[in-house]
């Protein structure tokens, strides 16, 4: 249940929402389950905050630091996330779908079971992360960094992982049907265990 004095702080302004943050560092915020679908959340300081089973489809948090946000159940699709700090997010089971995450880091970031199909993961850090049973068809991951990433039972059907590196990742199980692997490193990973190429 979200926090109302929270909630209102945060409508009164990003400059006075970060400035409180900056000066209450202790606090977690509590905006669970609400509707900020379309807000402009550009720059935002929402690291701690529990967003889970919020509508924020289509919002914009470009360069938002969202570090350590609990996203569980989330809707962020066709968000703009881009060059967002994502650093120890909880993104498990969200709803990311034609969301733009390029250039954003998402370092041993926790994405298992999350819907990413069609989403923008252009020159996304992804080193480390916890992808599996994701959906990511028809996803761009273009020159994205998977090094180590576990991609265990996760559908790239479709994607674009032209020039991507995926050194000593785990793709066991693995749909990577009609993908565009043009140019990726596949070094140490164990291409026997695909399910489908």
């Amino acid at each position: 249940m979200a926090n109302p004095e929270h909630f209102e702080r945060l409508f009164q302004g990003l400059d006075l929402w970060n400035a409180w943050k900056a000066n209450n560092p202790d606090i977690k915020p509590d905006l669970s389950g609400m509707n900020l679908s379309e807000a402009n959340l550009s720059r935002a300081d929402l690291s701690q905050t529990d967003l889970s089973g919020a509508n924020l489809s289509q919002a914009n948090f470009k360069g938002a630091n969202l570090s350590r946000v609990y996203f569980s159940e989330a809707n962020l699709s066709e968000a703009d996330l881009s060059q967002a700090d994502l650093s120890g997010a909880n993104l498990s089971g969200v709803n990311l779908s034609s969301a733009n995450l390029s250039g954003t880091h998402l370092h041993d970031v926790n994405l298992s079971e999350a819907n990413l199909s069609g989403a923008n993961l252009a020159q996304t850090d992804l080193d480390g992360a916890d992808l599996r049973g994701a959906n990511l068809s028809r996803a761009n991951l273009s020159n994205a960094s998977l090094n180590k990433a576990n991609l265990t039972q996760t559908d790239l059907s479709g994607a674009n992982l032209r020039q991507a590196s995926l050194k000593m990742a785990d793709i066991r199980e693995a749909n990577f049907s009609q993908a565009d692997l043009s140019g990726a490193d596949f070094n140490g990973a164990d291409l026997l265990a695909v399910r489908s190429f």
